[in-house]
């Protein structure tokens, strides 16, 4: 064998060695179910569940929120509560790999998250007769909405709220960026990244992101091939956009510095208005988090008024925003290249000077 060929020999040992690690769902053993606090799942995995019910035991409608990246299901307390005060009852579940759901820090695959929603989904439905069921995804977990509800076997629900999606998907990106992504998942994959020094402001709520950079169950060391887990989930919700034909609530805040304004935007330009024509809302001091935000009961209040009234206009006037801005193609549209991958590690990363 030439030299040279045994160079490339090692280095493919060596990229094998360093593959990027995925811990994905085991084979089904029992029947999926809620007890009490947590989801029972068929491989038998104990992921937590939180509820927020009206207080009167009777609720409207019912909403599954899915959380975003690195974060987990207490990330909807506020929401829960506002909403179940309007008599829409709430459940989250912490998703695989995240708060106390098993292999914390580590991806799981989106497949088995897929499964995971349409499986609890279906749950909450069945706990719930006759009422209508929305999933609400944040972040990571709109990107996650969007998939699921775009893949075969989608649990029957009336409609989706996309908060801040994460649909910045790898042709958003740049050359360096995406290849710099590549090389340190096969190279690194355990290498783990923070959002220190990126000066990323996820929200105007500073007293909120505190006690997230306090909270030992929001992840705040990234492992890079997580990362590149979510890349690809990004890219799979951007591509899924066409064909999210249900009705649909999408929410995204102008001063956003995660998730870049021109993929958003042209995400939803391309959804479909069939068979009803979705609700696009745009907030002018809206960040990233915008359901934690400190202008976060103007979009609750949205939330919570679409749900009940979807033929109507939004009492905030997002929507109206949101037409003026589509209407121009190149409005809103951003350079995207300045962000760093490393932007994604925890919402509540002390990046913001906490």
């Amino acid at each position: 064998m030439t030299p040279w060929r045994y160079v490339v020999l090692f280095s493919a040992l060596c990229l094998a060695a360093c593959a990027p690690i995925v811990k994905p769902a085991g084979p089904p053993v029992t029947a999926a179910r809620l007890d009490g606090g947590a989801v029972l799942t068929s491989d038998d995995s104990r992921l937590p569940l939180r509820s927020w019910l009206p207080g009167d035991g009777r609720s409207e409608a019912v909403v599954l929120a899915v959380h975003g990246f690195n974060d987990y299901s207490h990330a909807f307390d506020d929401a829960g509560k506002y909403l179940a005060a309007q008599g829409i009852a709430v459940y989250a579940f912490d998703l695989r790999g995240f708060g106390a759901a098993p292999d914390r820090g580590y991806w799981a695959g989106e497949a088995a998250m897929v499964d995971d929603v349409g499986t609890v989904a279906r749950l909450v439905a069945a706990r719930h007769p006759g009422k209508p069921v929305y999933l609400l995804g944040e972040s990571m977990g709109g990107a996650l909405v969007m998939v699921t509800m775009t893949s075969p076997g989608a649990p029957p629900v009336a409609g989706v709220i996309l908060s801040a999606p994460a649909v910045w998907s790898r042709d958003s990106m740049g050359l360096v960026q995406r290849s710099a992504l590549w090389l340190a998942t096969h190279t690194v994959p355990w290498m783990t990244l923070t959002g220190r020094g990126l000066h990323i402001m996820p929200s105007d709520n500073i007293e909120m992101l505190r006690r997230l950079s306090r909270d030992p169950l929001v992840i705040k060391e990234t492992r890079v091939d997580a990362i590149d887990g979510l890349c690809d989930l990004m890219d799979d919700a951007a591509a899924a956009a066409p064909r999210l034909h249900l009705p649909a609530l999408v929410l995204y805040g102008e001063h956003d510095q995660v998730v870049p304004a021109a993929p958003t935007y042209r995400m939803m330009a391309r959804l479909p208005d069939n068979p009803v024509p979705q609700v696009k809302a745009v907030y002018a001091n809206g960040y990233h988090m915008l359901l934690r935000d400190l202008e976060a009961k103007l979009v609750l209040a949205d939330i919570a008024a679409w749900i009940k009234h979807p033929d109507r206009q939004l009492p905030s006037g997002a929507d109206h925003r949101a037409s003026q801005i589509l209407q121009n193609p190149e409005a809103g549209e951003v350079e995207a290249n300045h962000r760093s991958l490393s932007d994604f590690p925890a919402p509540g990363a002390p990046s913001h000077g906490d």
